[in-house]
C-alpha cells in the first residue's frame, strides 16, 4: 500500500510539470493558473471525500477514535484531583519552608516546560524504537542535490538548456517510480531493515559521481555528472524512505502513531528549510560545490545512524558467510564469522549432510 501511493504522487510530480508547460505553450500562462486553480478545487473535495470512505468502511478507525477520546475524558478528572493536592499541599506550607530556597520554583519551570504539547510530542518521539531511522530520513531532505530551485538555477547558470533539465528531472521522477516497483520484490526477500541499510547505502554510493564532478574543469562534463549522480540517487532515497515509513507502521504503538507522524513531518519539514538557508548563505553559483559536499555528508550521517540502529536491532550489519561463498566447508567455517557483544562466534554451513543443514556454532573465549 504504502508502495502504491508513493508512486502515485512521484507519477503526479511528473505528468504535472509537462501538462503545465503544454498547456503554457499552447493556450497561455493565464489559461495554465485558472486550470491549476480549478483543478485544485476539485481535487480537494475529491480527497475529502475518499478519506470520509476509507475512515467509514474501516470500523477500526472509528474504534480507536473512541478510545483515544474516551482516555482524554477520563484523564482529566485525574488531572483536576492532582492539581487540586498540589494547591492545598502548597497552601498547607508555612512561608518558612518556602523561603529557603528557589528548589520549587525550578520544579515548576521545569513540570511547566514539560507540559508544553510541542515538548511532550519531542518526548514521545525520542522514546520510540525508529527514532534513529526517522531522524536519518529526516537527515535525507537536508540537502540541495535534487532537481529543486537551487540545483536547477546552477545548471542554467552553467549553460545547460532547459529541455535538458527537464529531460533529467522526468528520468528522475522514473526512476523514483521504479524504486517503488522495485521496493516490494526486495522487502520480500530481505525483509525491511536490511532493505533499507542497501537503500541508504546505496544513495550514498549513486552520489559519488556528484562528489567528483567537483574536481572536473569542464563545466559540462561536471554538470552532466551532477545530474547523472543525483537522478541514479532517486533509487535509494525512495526505497529508504519506504522503510522507514514501514517500520514506523510496524513499531509505534497506535496511541503514539499520530504524535511520532506529527514530529516526523515537522523534522523533516524544518530540514528542507535548512537545505533553503544554506542556499541563501552559500548563493554564489560557483561555490555550488559547499552546499555538495554538505548534502553529501547529510546523507552519509543518515546510512551512519541508520546502520546504527540496524547493530543495535540485529547484534550485525551483514553476514559474511553469505558475502564470501567459498566451495570448502573448512575455508566456509575460517571465513564465514560474525561477532556479537557476547563473542560468540556463529557458523552456519549451508552444505547438506544427510538431508540435514549443519549448523555450526564456535565460542571464543
Amino acid at each position: 500500500m504504502n508502495s502504491v501511493l508513493r508512486r502515485i504522487d512521484l507519477t503526479c510530480k511528473l505528468f504535472a510539470p509537462v501538462v503545465t508547460g503544454f498547456i503554457i505553450s499552447f493556450v497561455s500562462l493565464r489559461a495554465s493558473a485558472l486550470a491549476l486553480a480549478l483543478w485544485n478545487t476539485v481535487s480537494i473535495w475529491l480527497e475529502y471525500w475518499l478519506l470520509m470512505s476509507v475512515y467509514e468502511g474501516i470500523p477500526a478507525l472509528s474504534e480507536s477514535s473512541q478510545r483515544r477520546a474516551s482516555r482524554l475524558l477520563s484523564s482529566d478528572p485525574e488531572k483536576n484531583t492532582s492539581t487540586y493536592q498540589e494547591t492545598k499541599s502548597l497552601h498547607s506550607y508555612d512561608e518558612s519552608d518556602l523561603a529557603p530556597s528557589g528548589n520549587n520554583w525550578k520544579r515548576k519551570i521545569i513540570e511547566w516546560f514539560s507540559k508544553i504539547p510541542f515538548v511532550s510530542a519531542w518526548r514521545v518521539y525520542l522514546q520510540q524504537d525508529v527514532v534513529l531511522p526517522g531522524v536519518a530520513l529526516a537527515l535525507l531532505y537536508f540537502t540541495v542535490l535534487s532537481f529543486g530551485t537551487l540545483m536547477t538555477a546552477t545548471l542554467e547558470w552553467e549553460g545547460i538548456p532547459a529541455y535538458v533539465i527537464g529531460l533529467a528531472r522526468g528520468v528522475s521522477a522514473s526512476i523514483g517510480i521504479a524504486a517503488t516497483l522495485l521496493y516490494p520484490i526486495i522487502q520480500s526477500r530481505i525483509l525491511t531493515l536490511r532493505t533499507g541499510l542497501w537503500s541508504v547505502w546505496s544513495q550514498l554510493i549513486f552520489l559519488l559521481p556528484c562528489i567528483a564532478s567537483i574536481w572536473v574543469k569542464n563545466n559540462l562534463t561536471s554538470a552532466y555528472m551532477l545530474m547523472g549522480g543525483v537522478a541514479t540517487s532517486r533509487l535509494g532515497l525512495w526505497m529508504f524512505d519506504l522503510a522507514v515509513i514501514q517500520q514506523m507502521q510496524d513499531h509505534v504503538p497506535e496511541s503514539d502513531r499520530c504524535i511520532v507522524g506529527g514530529v516526523q513531518n515537522s523534522l523533516q519539514s524544518s530540514m528542507d528549510l535548512m537545505g533553503y538557508v544554506m542556499g541563501i548563505i552559500i548563493s554564489n553559483p560557483r561555490e555550488f560545490w559547499k552546499l555538495t559536499m554538505v548534502s553529501f555528508l547529510a546523507v552519509a550521517l543518515a546510512a551512519v545512524l541508520y546502520s546504527i540502529h540496524i547493530y543495535r536491532a540485529r547484534k550485525h550489519l551483514v553476514h559474511l558467510e553469505k558475502l564470501l561463498p567459498v566451495g570448502s566447508v573448512s575455508w566456509r567455517i575460517i571465513l564465514g564469522f560474525n561477532f556479537t557483544r557476547k563473542k560468540v562466534l556463529f557458523v552456519r554451513d549451508h552444505a547438506r549432510v544427510l538431508s540435514r543443514e549443519i549448523h555450526l556454532y564456535l565460542y571464543i573465549n
